[in-house]
């Protein structure tokens, strides 16, 4: 029977999910968190680990002698040293596309928030400003529409589609900044390149990859470009930003706002700027988590081990 560690369970199931599918697989060990001084010590007899965040680098992937499998229970595999891996002949897998939707539903309740700030007048209803009013209405910041607003996306993926059509339905106008406009035409859609993407969209929305490139290519330059009264909105992941210069833009006015599901470091230090600029809206990285999407997640990191075990491996990080 195989040994199974989970290093990381508790983001994909806080105990609303079951790992009843997992255990038939194997003999289950699951921790909340492993730090990543503990991963060689909890996972030393594993034959197959499974990580969210824990970090598998290349000393642990040496010293686990009866490693054989790393399931990513996630879409981004970068916490694993996938060439120390590959040179030990270990098989490493992630699940792909199991948040599409519920990643465009928040970038939208991201963007409607800064629109129409519903938080800010809950909260004023709820502190009696309206039983005290002597208008039937009233708004405390001035209220946007989405129709005919130009929403530029940088990435038109997976998620990147979707939140196209979301936006071609409320009657926006779409540009995208894409590596392969050529392969991934849509209807609705016109490409770009990224500083138009940025100069001319009303609200830009980030929905690309991290890599060693564009790492912090959002910088003070980037958004001096764009419209003074234009939005940013990161779903995708922190390090695409750098954050001083954000805050220093939000501070500034140089853009009227930012709503971020993702920062550099999470959760973030007391150092982070952005979690005190103006005009910001942050959410605790909970884009993927639905219900839904973490059921999707949890059958699809069972699914890639049975596909494993079966000697059939499926969604192989290559």
């Amino acid at each position: 029977m195989k040994r199974i560690v989970v290093l990381d369970g508790y983001t994909l199931n806080p105990g609303d999910l079951d790992w009843a599918a997992l255990k038939e697989l194997g003999e289950v060990t699951i921790y909340d968190r492993t730090p990543v001084s503990q991963v060689v010590e909890r996972a030393k007899d594993a034959n197959i680990v499974l990580t969210n965040k824990a970090i598998v680098n290349s000393q642990a992937i040496q010293e686990l002698k009866s490693l054989e499998y790393i399931g990513v229970m996630a879409t981004g595999y970068n916490i694993v040293d996938v060439q120390a891996a590959k040179e030990r002949g270990i098989t490493v897998t992630n699940v792909p596309a199991y948040s599409t939707d519920a990643v465009a539903q928040l970038t939208f309740a991201l963007i409607l928030e800064l629109c129409n700030q519903v938080g800010e007048h809950a909260a004023s209803v709820r502190a009696g400003d309206w039983s005290r009013s002597q208008d039937f209405s009233y708004w405390k910041t001035t209220l946007r529409e989405l129709a005919g607003n130009t929403l530029g996306i940088i990435g038109l993926g997976q998620i990147g589609r979707s939140v196209a059509k979301i936006a071609l339905a409320f009657n926006m106008k779409v540009i995208a900044s894409h590596k392969h406009p050529e392969r991934d035409a849509m209807e609705g859609v016109e490409f770009t390149d990224q500083a138009t993407c940025f100069r001319k969209a009303d609200i830009v929305s980030l929905h690309c990859p991290l890599t060693a490139e564009n790492k912090e290519f959002v910088n003070l330059a980037l958004l001096r470009t764009m419209k003074p009264s234009a939005f940013l909105i990161n779903t995708s992941r922190g390090p695409l930003i750098q954050e001083q210069d954000l805050a220093q833009a939000l501070r500034e006015g140089i853009i009227a706002g930012a709503a971020l599901d993702v920062l550099s470091v999470e959760p973030p230090g007391g150092e982070n700027p952005l979690p005190g600029a103006p005009n910001t809206i942050i959410t605790p990285h909970i884009a993927w988590a639905t219900l839904a999407a973490r059921e999707r997640l949890m059958n699809g990191v069972v699914g890639n081990l049975k596909s494993y075990l079966g000697e059939h491996p499926t969604n192989v990080v290559k």
